[in-house]
Formats: structure tokens, sequence, C-alpha cells
């Protein structure tokens, strides 16, 4: 049972990611203008691991989390496999971006390119057959992080950092539009000053623009950049 599965030997979590992919940017931009709102997060994040259950990592497209993780759900529904698989997470965080002086809150994915799945295996660590073909027929799915052959379950504490995640990305709450402060190292990737590294100094939420401290011929200059120009160091 479960021959077949492909597997990698990495059975860690991923890192959580602090980019925004152009894709979601302009998916979540369009919804934006449109009125909508982002997509919902997952319902029933909360509480600890379903008895008899364990949490595991799979690779899939990035940019269609959520969209696999809706063909999943209604395909444990449809097949009546609540038993075998449980929650399906794709954790996000809403964050306030500011462009040309309009603030709008749009939804980051914390783990691109992965969704959690809470599952039930058989006594050997092996996905069920029937299980793992339901798995691996939705389109846009990739493998299982795991090693011999086997899906590997998360570590306790990664499993608590991950329904933590959850539980915020339910709430609802907006990040700040500048994901910065005062006195962070941080690098100019576009711009006349790209490339430069320096400072933070000042923030101006309402514009959206980082007063960045850098050194031009040996004298520390004051730089005022948009935010989403820059990446920490």
């Amino acid at each position: 049972m479960g021959t077949g599965v492909m597997t990698t030997d990495d059975a860690d979590m991923p890192a959580a990611s602090d980019a925004v992919t152009d894709t979601d940017v302009a998916a979540e931009e369009a919804v934006a203008e449109e009125g909508g709102a982002p997509p919902e997060a997952t319902p029933d994040v909360g509480g600890p691991t379903r008895e008899g259950m364990a949490w595991y990592v799979l690779r899939v497209a990035s940019n269609k989390e959520g969209q696999i993780r809706e063909s999943l759900e209604r395909k444990v529904k449809i097949e009546a496999l609540e038993g075998h698989i449980g929650r399906i997470l794709v954790p996000t965080v809403k964050e306030k971006r500011i462009k040309a002086g309009r603030a709008k809150v749009l939804e980051r994915k914390l783990y691109p390119g992965y969704v959690f799945v809470e599952m039930a295996t058989e006594e050997d660590g092996a996905i069920p057959e029937h299980v793992w073909f339901l798995v691996k027929e939705t389109m846009g799915v990739g493998d299982f992080i795991g090693s011999d052959g086997k899906p590997t379950p998360m570590a306790p504490h990664d499993v608590d950092k991950l329904l933590e995640a959850a539980e915020r990305s339910a709430a609802g709450d907006a990040a700040s539009a500048i994901p910065y402060k005062k006195g962070d190292r941080v690098k100019i990737r576009e711009g006349s000053f790209e490339n430069f590294e320096g400072d933070v100094d000042t923030l101006d939420e309402k514009s959206g623009t980082v007063t960045v401290l850098v050194t031009i011929f040996g004298r520390a200059t004051p730089v005022d950049v948009e935010y989403w120009q820059l990446e920490r160091l």
C-alpha cells in the first residue's frame, strides 16, 4: 500500500517567506480594484492535531496553493475520506500595501509552494493507496516531503508554529504597511540607488516611503525610497 509515493530527504518545515510574487500581487490587486476581498482563510483551523493523525507537508505548484487546497477538500468530502484526511491549510497573512497613495489589503502566503495536510497513514507510515491517488491526481500536486519512500510527519514544534500561523490567518488581522522599523539594515533593490545598503531612519506610513541612510562619498546621506524597493539584511 502507498507504493509509488515520490518523496525527498528534506523533512524540515519550509521557511516562511517574506516575498510576494508578481503573480500574487497582480491577482490580489485585481480583486481589490473590483471591490472584492481576498480569498477566505481555511475554516476550522484551531485545536490540536486530531487523534490518529499527523501533519505532512505537500509540495505544490506555486500560486496554486489555495486552489489545490479547495480541490482536495472537495474530493475528501465527495469520497467521504474525513477519517483519513483532516484539515488542509495554506497559512497567509494580510498586509497593507500603499500604491499611488491608496492603501490596499492584500493576502500573502507564508509558505509559497506548500500545502499542509492533516492525515492518517498506515502503521508503517505509508499512505493508503486510495488516499494517495486522490491526492496525487489533483492538478498541481507534486510530492510529500519525506524520506525512505514515506512522507515524514512534521515535528511537534513545527506543528505548533503552523497552527499558530493558521489561526492568525483566520483572525484576518492586517499587518503594517511598512514591515521595517528605525535602525533596520536594508538593501535598496530598485531605483537610482540600487544595491546601496543602509539603515532605516524614518518611515512614512501614509505615503509608504522609507528614508534610508546610505554612505555616499564617505558621508551618511538620506535617501527616500518606496518600502517595497527594499530588502532586509
